[in-house]
């Protein structure tokens, strides 16, 4: 499965942005899901915010109806994961970071984050990017292609912050999912911080100030 270039929205908070943030929204929704999120996380940096569309697809869980999604899913537990989809999507992301980079953004400079299925793309790109990033940020989401991530995870991203949330409720991706995919990182070595929240399967203002103090701690 070739990878589809991305459309985008993007913000830039102040001229000459210092670093950027590519944020995946989650089934069904688009770039402009967390837009809102711009205003209420202040950073004392110029950031260029890049919120991508992600393709049309037939979605099997919902009767194969076609909306945006990062890959498909069959059954409500994911038991069986579109692997080729998963990384289609890795390759339309790495296709913005190389964007970043040519527009003088440094790979250390850039955060891969998502909410659920667009969290997921973050973990499956950023765990395998060739370069360090600044950080990754994984909201209401799991590893996918768990078993694989050993044998491809990228040694330069070994030492990558990541931020992981998720609701106790969240009807959507089990707590006990989410947990799992916690351990596994946290087994294999990366530095995670890990929140739970008293919510269903969005975020809550708690979740958005824990956020901002994260991203002022690894870009400021």
């Amino acid at each position: 499965m070739s990878a589809p270039a991305l459309e985008t929205i993007e913000i830039e908070t102040a001229p000459r942005p210092a670093a950027s943030i590519i944020w995946m929204h989650g089934l069904g929704a688009d770039g402009n899901d967390f837009v809102p999120l711009v205003d209420e996380i202040e950073l004392p940096l110029a950031v260029r915010y890049i919120f991508p569309h992600a393709p049309m697809m037939p979605v099997s869980i919902n009767g194969g109806y076609v909306m945006r999604a990062w890959y498909d899913i069959s059954d409500a537990a994911i038991r069986r994961e579109d692997e080729a989809g998963v990384r289609a999507s890795q390759q339309s992301v790495e296709a913005l970071l190389a964007q970043e980079k040519s527009r003088g953004i440094a790979a250390g400079r850039i955060v891969l984050a998502g909410f659920s299925q667009g969290g997921a793309i973050a973990l499956q790109t950023g765990l395998r990017h060739g370069e360090r990033l600044a950080g990754l940020m994984a909201l209401s989401t799991y590893v996918p292609l768990a078993g694989t991530l050993a044998a491809e995870a990228n040694p330069a991203n070994r030492q990558l912050p990541i931020f992981m949330a998720h609701g106790t409720a969240d009807p959507m991706i089990a707590l006990a999912r989410a947990q799992a995919s916690r351990d596994l990182l946290l087994q294999q070595g990366y530095a995670l911080e890990w929140h739970e929240y008293r919510m269903q399967h969005s975020v809550c203002p708690e979740e958005i100030g824990a956020i901002g103090d994260w991203l002022r701690h690894i870009l400021v």
